[in-house]
């Protein structure tokens, strides 16, 4: 039985479609810049443009591989995390001495690879069916697996919370009540709600005159808009080539295991949340394909794994506006966003003890 909402958005009008696609935006917008944010602090380059631009592209190559049906929006991937920051803590054999640029370079190359197992599995289900293949991969294995990942994430978190624990603090309470207490679309949004009140308390703190200590031990301001002055507003984002090591395919292609699994109960939440069986059709298969080229895309050029995204399936249920359509106007913005310089040089002022807090 379908549930009962909106499939075809354009009766709405042009001002309302527009207006749904920027609350799908800012639905996944703090969930996917905090991962590029993170992966900086670890030492690794990866650009909050770049990321950007994948999310955006990366939605709507998915769009078109599922023909276009399923209403799903691909942020940047959380799961990797962990694989970012072993990598950016490796200094043996090639990556001995290594630019952290031509370190991310290989990072993006096991992201690559982890992609195209996405491929691997798409066509197992399609030979042997679904059913058949998740008997092997229950959410008690795959659980522990995310469990892990996140617990290598904490000893970040403490070192960035503790260049400002009271901003890191204002950043945990504030994801912690929306997460708990919010309502309606604050629920959906708690880590941007998170980023955007710590940022303010940030903003008034330093207008009082507050420093942090850097790596010198020397007073600096809380936060320093230089780099904002000096930002272009439009510029491309700056792409790289990948390149492949087994090493950094062995710690970044496993992760690949836990995120299809993440991604089979996406597709399975955004079923039951539209009255759509998209696992049956379009087809797991077809939905494992679109995430995994989006993902090994991303990587080819510099970019983050790519996920669906939960926040943006909250967003469908809270609307009832089930058209895939407004999804590809999110994307759009997204990638708009991703030609703005001066915009990445805007969240690369957070202080790192809201980063740490988030």
């Amino acid at each position: 039985m379908q549930n009962q909402g909106i499939r075809d958005a354009r009766s709405l009008g042009t001002p309302k479609l527009l207006v749904l696609g920027l609350q799908h935006m800012f639905a996944m917008f703090g969930a996917t810049i905090l991962v590029p944010i993170l992966v900086q602090q670890y030492g690794l380059p990866l650009d909050i443009q770049t990321t950007l631009f994948f999310a955006g592209i990366g939605t709507l190559f998915f769009h078109v591989c599922t023909k276009f049906r399923v209403p799903a929006f691909l942020g940047s991937s959380f799961a990797f995390l962990g694989g970012f920051s072993t990598m950016a803590n490796l200094n043996t054999g090639i990556y001995a001495d290594m630019s952290p640029q031509d370190k991310l370079a290989y990072t993006c190359g096991g992201i690559v690879v982890a992609g195209l197992l996405y491929l691997a599995l798409a066509l197992v289900i399609r030979l042997v069916g679904v059913k058949k293949v998740m008997r092997f991969l229950p959410p008690v294995v795959t659980g522990p697996i995310i469990v892990c990942i996140g617990l290598t994430l904490a000893p970040s978190a403490v070192s960035n919370a503790s260049t400002c624990w009271p901003l890191a603090l204002i950043a945990l309470a504030t994801i912690i009540i929306f997460n708990i207490w919010g309502k309606g679309m604050f629920k959906i949004i708690p880590i941007l709600m998170g980023v955007v009140v710590s940022y303010i308390a940030a903003l008034i703190m330093n207008a009082c005159g507050v420093t942090v200590l850097n790596a010198a031990g020397e007073a600096i301001p809380l936060i320093d808009f230089t780099a904002v002055r000096e930002a272009s507003i439009l510029g491309l984002p700056p792409f790289q080539m990948a390149k492949f090591d087994l090493t950094a395919i062995l710690v970044m292609a496993p992760i690949a295991l836990a995120t299809m699994m993440e991604h089979i109960g996406d597709i399975a939440a955004i079923s039951a949340t539209t009255g759509k069986n998209y696992i049956r059709d379009p087809g797991l298969n077809k939905t494992l394909l679109g995430d995994g080229l989006a993902t090994a895309m991303a990587g080819l050029l510099g970019g983050p794994a790519n996920t669906t995204y939960g926040e943006n399936t909250g967003v469908l249920a809270l609307t009832k506006i089930y058209d895939p359509l407004v999804i590809r106007i999110a994307a759009v913005f997204a990638m708009i966003l991703s030609f703005c310089p001066k915009f990445e040089a805007i969240i690369n002022t957070i202080p790192s003890g809201i980063v740490g807090g988030i």
